[in-house]
């Protein structure tokens, strides 16, 4: 007879590209966190050239007057990211902690928002996220999916490649639908 073994989760990495599905998996995190009482580390890999194709995704998540403001206060810090010059990429961690912040707001989790934002620059998204994982020793991986018919089976998504890889659990949240 097989028993089931207790799970513990102490450490959940939840991933994000920006899109609506990754928020969407945001609350699936969230609440893990919430029921086992365990740290959530926030991740964005971004490219090195990714900056200006997030930045409109980043003004959707904390609306016009936030991003404004976050821009005027972090101004030089994202000039100095954009060029190379700079790597932590301060005005991307601050919106998606106010995202966070906002998500949490709005539910019913009792204690902070998350337990750290990583924007990490890398190429393949995978293999830093895989990494990431194993560093801050998760174990769950939270991620959104897309479902984009067969041309994206056939190339393969950063979740498909999260899955064949992973030694921990990895949950994946389709978009809601509506």
């Amino acid at each position: 007879m097989m028993k089931v073994k207790p799970v513990t989760i102490k450490n959940i990495l939840y991933t994000t590209d920006l899109s609506d599905t990754s928020l969407h998996a945001f609350s699936y995190a969230a609440s893990l966190a919430n029921l086992y009482n365990a740290s959530l580390i926030v991740l964005h890999v971004m490219g090195e050239f990714e900056y200006e194709q997030v930045k409109h995704e980043l003004e959707g998540l904390i609306g016009a007057d936030q991003w404004r403001e976050l821009k005027q206060t972090h101004a030089n810090e994202a000039l100095e990211s954009m060029s190379g010059k700079r790597r932590d990429n301060v005005l991307v961690q601050e919106t998606l902690a106010r995202f966070t912040e906002s998500a949490i707001a709005t539910g019913d989790r009792n204690r902070s928002a998350t337990d750290e934002i990583l924007v990490l620059f890398g190429h393949p998204a995978d293999k830093v996220i895989l990494e990431t994982a194993e560093n801050r020793n998760a174990d769950l991986i939270v991620m959104g999916i897309h479902g984009h018919g067969r041309l994206k089976q056939l190339v393969g998504s950063t979740a498909n490649k999260v899955l064949q890889k992973a030694v921990i659990p990895v949950l994946t949240v389709h978009l809601e639908k509506k």
